[in-house]
Parts: C-alpha cells; sequence; structure tokens
C-alpha cells in the first residue's frame, strides 16, 4: 500500500487561462529569489498522484508550481482532440498568468513529452529541463505497443458515446480493481477524477510523440533521471533519450516506472540534485 500524501498539500487554486480553460494548480513560494519548477505529470494520473511525494523537499530550495493536464484530474475539460501541444501551450499560458520567467519544467513519463514540446514551442519559457523516467518516443517500447496505443483511439471515441453515469461507474470499478493493491482511498479518488474519453485519447496521442528529429537541438542544460527497473519506458529508451540532450547529466534510481511514488525514499533525494544542478548550470541559483 503506498503512503497516503502530506496532512497538508502546497495551496492549490482553480486557475482560468486565457482562452484556454480552467485548470488546477499548486504553488509553493520556496525562498526568496528561488528559481521557479514546473512540475508535469505523467499520463492517467494528476499533479499531487505523481508529485506529492515530493513537494516538501523540492519547495525547500525552489519556487513549485504543478498543474493538471487537460483531461486530467481538475485540468481543463474541451471536447477537442487531446494533443501534447496543447498541454505545452496550457503549461506557457499558465507561466506567462502568473509571471514566472523561465522556469526548469520537470516532467515525468508524458510530461517528459510535454516539457520537451514546451521547449520547442515556447523556448523563451524554459531556462532547464529536468526529465524523469521518460523518453524521445512511446510506441516501439515493446512488441506490440504501437498497436495497443492506436486502439485507444477507437476506445476514446466510444467511451465519448457512453453516457457519462455508466461510464464513470465502469471507470471506478476498473481502476479500483487494478488500483488498489498499491493505492490508498485518496490516491484512488484522485485517479477517478479525471475524464476517461480524454485519458485514451491522451494515450494514442502520446503513442505518435517523437521527439528524436529535433530534441538534439536543445540548448538548455538538462538532466535525465532514469529509473533503472522501468517496464514501461524501457531504461535503455531513457539512456537514449540522455544521450541525445548535449551535456544532459545521467541520474540513476533503481526503481520501477511509478518509482517517484514508490520508492520515494530513493528517488526524492536524486530528483532535488537533479534540479539543484541544472538550475545552478543555468545561474539561477548561486
Amino acid at each position: 500500500m503506498v503512503l497516503s500524501p502530506p496532512p497538508a498539500l502546497p495551496m492549490g487554486r482553480a486557475l482560468t487561462l486565457n482562452d484556454r480553460g480552467t485548470t488546477f494548480v499548486r504553488e509553493m513560494p520556496g525562498p526568496p529569489g528561488a528559481p521557479t519548477l514546473l512540475l508535469l505529470h505523467g499520463w492517467m494520473v494528476t499533479a499531487d498522484l505523481n508529485w506529492f511525494t515530493c513537494y516538501p523537499a523540492l519547495g525547500e530550495r525552489f519556487r513549485v508550481v504543478a498543474l493538471d493536464h487537460r483531461g486530467h484530474g481538475r485540468g481543463i475539460r474541451t471536447w477537442r482532440p487531446f494533443r501534447l501541444e496543447d498541454c505545452a501551450d496550457d503549461a506557457a499560458a499558465l507561466l506567462d498568468q502568473i509571471g514566472t520567467g523561465p522556469v526548469i519544467p520537470v516532467g515525468y513519463s508524458m510530461g517528459g513529452a510535454v516539457a520537451q514540446l514546451l521547449w520547442q514551442r515556447h523556448p523563451d519559457a524554459v531556462a532547464g529541463m529536468v526529465l524523469c523516467a521518460t523518453s524521445r518516443s512511446f510506441s516501439a517500447q515493446a512488441p506490440g505497443s504501437k498497436l495497443w496505443f492506436t486502439s485507444l483511439l477507437g476506445l476514446s471515441v466510444a467511451a465519448r458515446l457512453t453516457p457519462k453515469p455508466v461510464l464513470r461507474r465502469i471507470v471506478a470499478k476498473v481502476v479500483r480493481r487494478r488500483a488498489q493493491r498499491v493505492l490508498d482511498e485518496w490516491g484512488l479518488e484522485e485517479l477517478e477524477r479525471s475524464d476517461s474519453p480524454t485519458l485514451l485519447h491522451a494515450g494514442w496521442t502520446l503513442g505518435k510523440f517523437d521527439s528524436e528529429p529535433w530534441i538534439g537541438a536543445l540548448d538548455v542544460p538538462a538532466a535525465v533521471i532514469v529509473n533503472t527497473r522501468d517496464q514501461v519506458v524501457s531504461p535503455q529508451r531513457q539512456l537514449d533519450l540522455a544521450a541525445a540532450i548535449p551535456e544532459s547529466t545521467t541520474h540513476v534510481v533503481d526503481a520501477g516506472h511509478a518509482g517517484v511514488v514508490t520508492h520515494a525514499e530513493d528517488f526524492v533525494p536524486v530528483l532535488v540534485d537533479a534540479c539543484v544542478a541544472v538550475a545552478r548550470r543555468a545561474a539561477l541559483m548561486s
């Protein structure tokens, strides 16, 4: 059973991004003048479920901002098809609206793809980057994975045609059956906040992501955290990402894909060290 979140999560608020929709944001002020981290969570979870183990340690050194991606948790709701590019644009709009200046995006799994796109589409918003348990592409992780990702598009269409009360009951049963061994009631409730059709479409979109043609041009300090027992994003893919980014540093954690939660005692110190190293290389921290 995964431990419950801290007694008090950081301050959170609903925030309407101009012409984009309303999302949910958590913020920690950090020390005066501290550089800002933008935490970008993985597929199917929420910012809190992805990062609750990290908030206290990161907040001691950094200003921390975390948002729920569209369709996830309390993120933006829209009938528009899910696009990772829109998630990156949402993040840029958030940073502009709250006036952070350039930040260090910290992306986990799908959030790593969003972080890469944030730099590609809004380079002036990015001072450095930390990428965790992620890759340049996802659909070729294992035999049959491309077919699996492709199937999610049809499932998302079917989900949109299912009456919401029926769909909610189905999803709740599936989520609880698969996750109750590792999550407590709070974690299960976090998972159930999301919009199921959007999540399925997001999985299909993630399967099409490919930054290999352009990630080698990344021109800000970067660190890649590799979970060495990851069975979702292979460690070799994570290492290939690190090798593709000029002068990136590699940080290793002996954990699976959910190591940020299941092995927080190992993952969090490595994450803090990686963020500090990137901030110093970006001349954001003395």
